[in-house]
């Protein structure tokens, strides 16, 4: 099949891409799941689960930019693209998602404690006034 230099272009930057969008997947696939996973057999299932998905998304993206054609230069570049992304975005990526989701929880934490909090009030003063209607 011949491919002209236009195409072929597109096919090395879109699978460069693909390769930034898995280390992308990557880290947030880490920071979900968290550094420190014990159990050996729930991390087989996520990391297989993961990269299930991962490669759906690859091939989805793939598909869509270019037919999906699958050469070896096009694992090549995807190959690359995950390693340009882990040595020179990685290390900012992660630190900025963890503090994203270091604020976001507070939030979310913040917004919750505020919204129970009248209700626990009541309870509270409905516990105390009945505690004095009890008989010994």
């Amino acid at each position: 099949m011949v491919i002209s230099i236009n195409q072929q272009f597109g096919l090395i930057i879109f699978s460069l891409v693909s390769g930034i969008i898995t280390g992308v997947l990557f880290d947030l696939y880490r920071l979900i799941r968290g550094f420190n996973n014990s159990n050996k057999i729930i991390t087989f299932i996520e990391d297989t689960l993961f990269w299930l998905f991962t490669s759906v998304v690859v091939f989805a993206f793939l598909l869509y930019t270019n037919y999906a054609y699958i050469g070896m230069y096009v694992y090549l570049w995807i190959g690359i693209g995950i390693y340009l992304y882990m040595k020179l975005i990685s290390r900012f990526f992660i630190s900025s998602q963890y503090k994203l989701f270091k604020f976001l929880g507070r939030v979310f934490r913040v917004t919750r404690n505020s919204i129970l909090y009248p209700f626990q009030a009541i309870i509270y003063l409905i516990k105390i006034k009945n505690k004095g209607n009890y008989k010994k």
